[in-house]
């Protein structure tokens, strides 16, 4: 072999050796390569919603699935929204599911009850609700930290026994449901309070905070529970119907990228109902973007 002919098949080996490595996946970049088809996650209009809807988004991206967001959707029209294939999938509650689209009754029965009313219900229409998370975003009463500790109020048992020494902060539609006022008073007996006045929901927590008035109705994981200045009194006898945190997907999109299950149940395990009040804090108690917030859990969390 003459030296003109060797040096050309060693350049030739060099050349093939170069283009493989620059092929070659990386580490974490093999995740990279884009997975199934385009996703489509969409969040309702509050805070919490769009926080899980981010962290969906970001740890899918993170497994290499092309991911769209559509926020802000309205809750009056979401259900539509992925009925008609606007959106694949987003964050739902169980008892949304089984009460408001299915008209089921879920008053008094489990979470698991409730979680399986939504998934018989929904596989009738197409759509698959995945392991719900721990997180219950339920109805509840807020009450003032120091004013529990001064009157031992734990539960809504003590605040009926109780209740002619507390300011009730209402909003006009919870003393006319029956989930609210009327519904309590049938479970728990009639509530003398020393006060109350109806405010606008938005200012409740600002009522509390300066000192007019002691509990108000609140979601269970609402960011200013997780103050310390605020807390939820147990539901001891369970009046109040499980709305555990659910991911909501359109069949198709399942079979499409059936690996979305695995990591939606991973991140939704960690969701419970302390996490997410912190969640919600960081967004409408410190003032962050839900994008930010949920970068940062993806970040520390999967």
């Amino acid at each position: 072999m003459n030296n003109k002919k060797k040096w050309s098949i060693i350049g030739l080996i060099v050349i093939i050796v170069a283009v493989v490595i620059t092929a070659w996946p990386k580490g974490n970049n093999s995740k990279q390569t884009t997975k199934g088809t385009t996703i489509t996650i969409g969040s309702k209009n509050f805070s919490e919603s769009k926080i899980v809807m981010q962290i969906w988004t970001d740890a899918l991206k993170k497994d290499g699935y092309n991911v769209k967001t559509k926020p802000n959707i309205s809750s009056s029209v979401v259900y539509q929204a992925i009925k008609s294939k606007q959106i694949d999938l987003y964050p739902e509650y169980t008892g949304t599911i089984a009460m408001t689209y299915l008209k089921g009754k879920i008053v008094g029965k489990s979470a698991d009850a409730i979680a399986n009313i939504a998934r018989k219900g929904m596989k009738k229409q197409g759509l698959t609700t995945l392991n719900y998370a721990p997180g219950n975003d339920a109805q509840g009463i807020a009450i003032r930290t120091s004013v529990a500790k001064k009157y031992g109020i734990k539960t809504i048992s003590d605040l009926q026994k109780k209740a002619n020494k507390i300011r009730f902060a209402s909003q006009g539609e919870f003393d006319k449901r029956e989930d609210g006022i009327p519904g309590l008073t049938k479970v728990y007996g009639k509530f003398n309070f020393k006060s109350h006045k109806v405010y606008d929901p938005s200012l409740k927590y600002q009522i509390l905070a300066k000192g007019e008035g002691d509990i108000t109705p609140a979601s269970t994981t609402e960011g200013q529970l997780a103050t310390g200045k605020y807390f939820a009194l147990t539901d001891n006898k369970h009046f109040w119907p499980a709305y555990n945190l659910v991911p909501l997907v359109r069949n198709q999109t399942l079979k499409d990228n059936p690996g979305i299950k695995k990591v939606l149940n991973k991140i939704d395990r960690k969701l419970t109902t302390t996490e997410l009040q912190k969640l919600n804090k960081k967004v409408d108690v410190d003032g962050q973007s839900y994008q930010s917030v949920a970068k940062d859990w993806v970040d520390k969390n999967y």
